[in-house]
């Protein structure tokens, strides 16, 4: 690799590790922002999307002036390719962040109501993922990519059951329907987060080993159920 070329891709790992830790962070307040009810916690995540979305067009631009001057080929271009896609789900990550700490803030102004579902054990799940489709960019490592992969399932199978203790709960305690209902939008934050975290893993697979997993014997078959968003939407 030209020594200008290996300049620029190491500038540019630094930049997406960068927005990668920032986004972590956004991800981990906004999730005690709901559990803390800490409104002045959600508004700093609100307060900050306007960084992470300055960062991404900059994370953007510069793998575009390294494409358009160098033109990498191999294992340069397939970095380069990767980027742009984990550099998108990191600001949609992001965006989805800021939308839980928008709940938060509000639920944090309303009297508690009794959560039927265990939404601290999903944050914590959702958050591990993330954590660790970073660390697989970070070292490299396919396998561990593989696994954030597996368990988006549980996620996924998470989010359905909140949504079933959410009806019965309104049942219950109809009075109480918006707070619930915010609930379960949290809840669906937390589950597309995951989504884009897999996205993130699967490119690193793609990155290492050159296999497209999204649709291979590898993706998730929950990406083919009925009415299911694309998460890079």
């Amino acid at each position: 690799m030209p020594e200008h070329l290996r300049r620029e891709i190491d500038r540019l790992k630094k930049a997406i590790l960068t927005l990668c830790a920032l986004v972590e962070e956004d991800v981990r307040k906004a999730g005690r922002s709901v559990a803390e009810r800490d409104a002045g916690l959600a508004n700093s995540i609100i307060e900050k999307d306007a960084v992470i979305d300055h960062m991404e067009i900059e994370v953007e631009e510069e793998c575009l002036k390294i494409l358009a001057l160098y033109q990498p080929v191999a294992v340069d271009l397939r970095f380069i390719v990767s980027v742009l896609k984990i550099n998108n789900d990191l600001e949609r990550i992001g965006d989805l962040a800021v939308n839980i700490a928008e709940q938060a803030a509000y639920l944090a102004t309303q009297e508690r109501v009794e959560v039927p579902f265990d939404f601290p054990g999903m944050a914590q799940k959702v958050q591990s993922m993330l954590k660790r489709s970073v660390d697989a960019l970070v070292n490299m490592d396919s396998d561990l990519a593989r696994r954030v992969c597996a368990a988006d399932d549980e996620v996924d199978a998470i989010h359905r059951d909140m949504y079933t203790h959410v009806q019965n709960a309104i049942l219950r305690n109809p009075e109480a329907i918006d707070r619930l209902i915010r609930h379960l939008s949290v809840s669906r934050n937390f589950e597309r987060i995951a989504d884009h975290a897999t996205n993130i893993a699967e490119d690193v697979v793609y990155l290492v080993e050159g296999e497209i997993v999204r649709h291979g014997e590898g993706a998730k078959q929950s990406q083919n159920a009925p009415g299911r968003e694309d998460p890079r939407e």
